[in-house]
């Protein structure tokens, strides 16, 4: 039986899970205040207060480092790579290290992960980062040729789910096709064909709006903001990336209550959950298209799937396109451990970063 050890970095918590194969032995989410996390804003400085807070949380598990097999973090923002599970070398830590790539809280999974692996000499791996690219070479072609459309996706949990569906469908991931789309703080809406991720949203800029992010915005409009001297380029992406979508239209970020104000007769908040719907289907409409019709199924996830109002709402207008599951919340977690599983258990082998 192999012992495994899952860490997820966030911006202000640090989620972790031992797995014993495929069962789940315990999971912790370890919150971070605010004013502590500040006081640390170089990912290198917060590396030694969330390695404590991790042997602490083992600790009051009565659980011994020494009894893992394996380590398996969230993989951050690194070069464009494909997907699988790759071993945590010193040349990917050099990137997650350096932000070469981008700076993220994620960029730690690997490198908590390595400490861990190493004090106890065993490997340590991550899965299916956010830069897992898999796109066709038409879904690259912006329109524009200073700009090329890059694959940043919430990989991990869309092939989790995939994986799911499929093994529901008694299929392996490779002969299943899915439009995906993972509903959170972020949506990425992905075209999955044969377990590939041929095309998405770049949930950071396009695709429909979210919680907290503008989405795709029209481009001479935006152009004109960049211009008009209200904002710096620091401000303007703050506000497309962590105040824009929901947030923007009514200052909160919690759909719960949006639902609540809509249920109340707020015709506003009605209006915005109707909107952002509206831009999710589209989303959803145009990546059937890529799959030319030919899928096995909607697949939609992410913590908004959790809504039986905004799942009801986004079923009746794309029912029609196919089956519809839902997985609601996120199987990150799982999805590591099952990674780490399978290039352990011989399935895969470990890919090289």
């Amino acid at each position: 039986m192999m012992k495994i050890l899952a860490v997820n970095p966030g911006s202000t918590s640090t989620k972790l899970a031992v797995y014993e194969n495929e069962d789940l032995l315990f999971e912790q989410t370890i919150r971070h205040p605010d004013d502590e996390i500040m006081k640390l804003p170089e990912l290198d400085d917060q590396l030694p207060y969330r390695l404590e807070s991790i042997v602490e949380a083992l600790r009051s598990q009565g659980f011994n480092p020494s009894h893992l097999d394996a380590v398996v973090g969230r993989g951050g923002m690194l070069k464009p790579m494909d997907s699988g599970t790759y071993l945590v070398d010193e040349n990917l830590l050099n990137d997650a290290r350096s932000g070469k790539y981008g700076n993220h809280a994620s960029n730690l999974g690997s490198i908590i992960a390595a400490e861990i692996a190493d004090s106890q000499q065993i490997p340590a791996y991550i899965v299916d980062p956010v830069c897992v690219d898999e796109l066709v070479v038409e879904a690259r072609i912006s329109g524009l040729a200073d700009i090329e459309r890059k694959s940043h996706v919430h990989a991990l949990n869309i092939k989790g789910v995939s994986r799911k569906i499929a093994v529901h469908l008694g299929k392996v991931l490779e002969d299943t096709s899915f439009v995906v789309a993972h509903l959170g703080g972020g949506i990425s809406v992905a075209a999955v064909r044969n377990g590939q991720i041929i095309d998405v949203n770049n949930a950071e800029n396009e695709g429909p709006f979210s919680p907290e992010r503008a989405g795709g915005l029209p481009a001479k409009q935006l152009v004109q903001l960049c211009f008009s001297g209200k904002y710096t380029e620091k401000d303007l992406l703050q506000k497309m990336t962590k105040q824009g979508g929901v947030f923007s239209y009514l200052g909160t970020k919690n759909l719960m209550e949006v639902e609540d104000w809509a249920a109340e007769g707020d015709l506003e908040a009605a209006m915005v959950l109707k909107a952002m719907v509206h831009q999710i289907v589209k989303e959803i409409g145009a990546m059937a298209t890529v799959l030319e019709g030919e899928m096995d199924g909607i697949i939609l996830t992410g913590g908004i799937a959790h809504s039986d109002r905004i799942v009801a709402l986004i079923r009746k207008k794309i029912s029609f396109l196919g089956k519809v599951f839902v997985l609601p919340g996120e199987a990150e977690m799982e999805a590591l451990a099952a990674g780490a599983l399978r290039v352990m258990g011989g399935i895969e082998d470990a890919k090289i970063y």
